[in-house]
């Protein structure tokens, strides 16, 4: 109770509690009903100041509390009315049972215990109002019925949850499986990075060396690009112009043999200054011939190719 008056808040206050005489009126009704609790509780009522706004928040929980007290008054004298029923019925229904010979005293032990039994399942059932089992006597009947077809209802429901239990192991499975072949997977990937770091440092390496070719290379290509235009190289001069030159090279030298070998052959001769002057001007001539002859196939071989 102390607790209850501790934690009293702050209500507004109205008008009806500012009256006087409502006021006072309200005062008394509290102090009544705070003797009482803590009267029935074997204590007494502590000292505190009696403001509008306590004496209106103790007013409403007087009201609340002497409601639910009726109430619970109302049906604590309905309990004990079926109560009086429900003792004045078993006597009878005791003494008809003596007057049989079916008295509690006289009955094996194993009907006794049949019967707390059933008693026992009717109160399971929520089947205890004996009359309603005189006014339908298939009330045992029908709620057996009906707690089957609860047991029915949670069969199928654990059917389908031991289906969905069945279906969940096997994602389990697989995905423990998958689990086991991504681990194997990873070890073998982290057993083949040693390898890989070293071939790839290999070919790290080797591409060092390559662009080292690569630069080589570019730099005679430029060197021999410089050579061929100092020498002339035209991209005219392809491969089939230079084999028609040699083979037109070789009909010269064919040509140009006798020559030679007359010319050596001058060389035996007695040495006459006027003759070898005017068999040296012949070869000239004879010489100069052929150049120009040279000459002028070239020529013809260069403008053909054009």
């Amino acid at each position: 109770m102390n607790e209850m008056i501790s934690g009293v808040g702050e209500p507004v206050v109205t008008d009806a509690t500012k009256g006087g005489g409502s006021n006072a009126a309200r005062i008394a009704e509290v102090k009544a009903w705070l003797a009482a609790q803590f009267d029935a509780a074997g204590k007494e009522v502590p000292d505190f100041e009696y403001t509008p706004r306590s004496i209106a928040h103790l007013y409403s929980l007087a009201t609340v509390s002497q409601a639910k007290t009726q109430a619970a008054n109302i049906v604590a004298n309905d309990f004990r009315q079926k109560a009086a029923e429900y003792r004045s019925q078993a006597a009878r229904i005791r003494e008809i049972l003596e007057n049989v010979g079916l008295a509690q005293e006289s009955l094996p032990s194993n009907v006794v215990a049949s019967a707390q039994v059933l008693a026992n399942v009717a109160n399971l059932l929520n089947i205890r109002d004996t009359e309603l089992k005189k006014q339908n006597g298939s009330s045992f009947l029908v709620a057996m019925g009906d707690i089957s077809l609860r047991k029915t209802g949670v069969d199928e429901k654990r059917a389908k949850v031991h289906k969905e239990s069945k279906t969940l192991l096997e994602y389990t499975r697989k995905a423990i499986a998958r689990l086991t072949y991504l681990k194997r997977t990873l070890a073998q990937l982290e057993d083949d990075v040693a390898p890989c770091d070293a071939q790839m440092e290999n070919w790290k390496t080797n591409l060092g060396v390559m662009a080292s070719k690569e630069r080589q290379y570019m730099q005679q290509y430029n060197n021999y690009k410089a050579l061929l235009n100092r020498v002339g190289y035209t991209p005219e001069i392809n491969h089939g112009v230079l084999v028609e030159m040699a083979e037109h090279r070789k009909d010269l030298e064919k040509k140009t043999k006798p020559i030679l070998d007359t010319l050596r052959s001058y060389q035996d001769l007695p040495p006459d200054k006027a003759l070898a002057a005017l068999a040296i001007e012949d070869k000239k001539r004879q010489y100069a011939a052929a150049e120009k002859y040279l000459e002028d196939v070239l020529q013809s071989a260069l403008a053909t190719s054009d």
